[in-house]
């Protein structure tokens, strides 16, 4: 299936499903499980945005063609505390970095838009093959890549300016935890 942004500012093919059966929870899986455990025990409310598509063409119930309506923003949005809560989550094989192509600039700039009027954004980025998921304080982010010249972010400025998460039973990755102790929340 082939779906494209609004003026092609990026076409992507997705012809292949992937099968993660055998490889475990995905990030999105997990913070979906651990927003689900935070509304349930009305902590806060966080949810997984949807990405707008406009369908061009079925066939027997299956989407064959369609189009990125608009560019999307962050991940997962919400509330905790009265605050406003936005960010990205990405995953990376890569042991050494966070490539920045693995994040579009018009994310960049609505993380900017959203600490500019006092909400709280972040990046939680999972290394699969290490098996680290850390959380970056999007301040923290923009300054390096503002900062710095470079295709990636090192794993060494995660692990000196942002906070490693581990995994728990539940909540599974328990990033509000940062935010209170870091974050400037009481």
């Amino acid at each position: 299936m082939k779906i494209n942004y609004p003026g092609n500012i990026k076409k992507q093919e997705f012809s292949k499903v992937n099968n993660y059966g055998n490889r475990g929870m995905t990030l999105e899986d997990d913070l979906n499980d651990t927003n689900n455990y935070y509304l349930e025990k009305d902590i806060a409310v966080i949810y997984k945005k949807p990405t707008p598509i406009q369908v061009v063409s079925t066939n027997f119930e299956k989407i064959t063609k369609a189009y990125f309506k608009q560019p999307s923003t962050t991940d997962y949005n919400g509330i905790y505390k009265g605050h406003y809560i936005d960010f990205e989550a990405k995953e990376t094989t890569a042991k050494t970095s966070f490539p920045l192509s693995n994040i579009h600039k018009h994310q960049i700039i609505h993380l900017k838009r959203i600490i500019k009027h006092g909400g709280i954004g972040f990046l939680i980025v999972r290394f699969t093959k290490l098996n680290k998921t850390y959380f970056l304080f999007a301040k923290d982010f923009i300054n390096y890549i503002e900062a710095t010249n470079k295709k990636s972010v090192p794993i060494i400025f995660f692990e000196k300016s942002g906070y490693e998460i581990t995994l728990k039973l539940n909540p599974r990755l328990d990033y509000l935890e940062i935010i209170d102790k870091y974050g400037g929340i009481l």
